[in-house]
This record gives C-alpha cells, structure tokens and sequence, in this order.
C-alpha cells in the first residue's frame, strides 16, 4: 500500500464519492445485475443521497484518499436489522476502486470503521454481502466476519434479484 489515507468523507467528497461507488457497485455486480439497473438512477440524485449521508452521518462515511484521489469508501453506523442489540454495528457500504483492488484500501478502511464502531460502543459488526462474489466473501472472511446461519435473503434491484447472506464478527 503506498500513500493512501483514510479520513472523514466532506461535502466536497460527494460526486467523487458517487462515481466511485457506481463503479465499484456495477463490477461487484457484474453478471448479476443488468447495466439498466446503474443507469436508472442519474448521478445528480446519487450525489445527493450522498450528500446527505456526510452531512447527517448516516451512516458514517470514511474515504481512502491517495495523492487527494478517492480510492475507496466505506460507510458503517449501527445496524440497521431489526431486532438486533444497540451494540451492533453495520458495515452499510465498502468499497474500493476495482482498478486498485489487493492493494490493502479495503482493509485500511475496515480497520477505520472498525475503531470507529468501537468508538460508539459496539461490541460486534454485521454486513450483507452478494453470495456469488466470491473476492468480497473472501476478504471478510480474511478480516474475521463468520457467515450467520438462516440469514440469506433475496435483494431485489430493479429486475434483477441478489442473493445475500449476512456475515458477522465480534470487535475486540
């Protein structure tokens, strides 16, 4: 990894923040998810939902930055599942540039929000992955996540339908 670091994401971050994320997004749901599906959402109201998330905090949002280009996100808060304790925390969104992929931003930005769910007092943290990207599994299996049994779940997106398992690992 060379010079990237990890910081809040600022309001100025928000269309840098989108592009990236549809990029990301469309090659983790490459073959699942039809290219209709990306474009039915125009960029402006993208920014704008980002925008938002910076402003009000939901969920945080961090940004991996080398040489002030943003190379990958994440945005985590506490656990938007019903039923599960105040003390759990969600990785909501992580993702990185796929031209920088294996280059260790995924895990300085998980090992930025993972301070900061401790920081708020959680005691473990979730994330909803896509069962049929094998590279995503894999690398949180690498940083310690279990796959919760009984927990997959069919997303829709636009036509298409994902299949999701939820991953879960202890903050300690």
């Amino acid at each position: 990894m060379s010079n990237i670091q990890v910081r809040f994401a600022t309001q100025k971050d928000a269309a840098d923040v989108a592009q990236l994320h549809l990029i990301a997004a469309m090659t983790l749901y490459e073959g699942q998810v039809p290219l209709e599906h990306w474009a039915a959402t125009p960029m402006p109201k993208r920014v704008s939902y980002w925008k938002e998330a910076i402003e009000f905090g939901e969920p945080q949002v961090l940004v991996a930055v080398e040489d002030e280009v943003i190379v990958g996100l994440v945005g985590y808060d506490r656990s938007r599942d019903p039923k599960t304790p105040n003390t759990t925390g969600e990785i909501w969104a992580i993702y990185v540039d796929p031209d920088r992929l294996g280059q260790g931003i995924g895990l300085a930005l998980w090992d930025a929000a993972r301070e900061g769910l401790v920081d708020e007092g959680c005691t473990s943290v979730t994330v909803w992955l896509p069962l049929r990207n094998e590279r995503t599994l894999r690398f949180h299996d690498l940083a310690g996540f279990k796959r919760e049994m009984n927990t997959a779940r069919t997303v829709p997106m636009g036509e298409a339908r994902v299949e999701e398992v939820r991953l879960k690992r202890a903050l300690d």
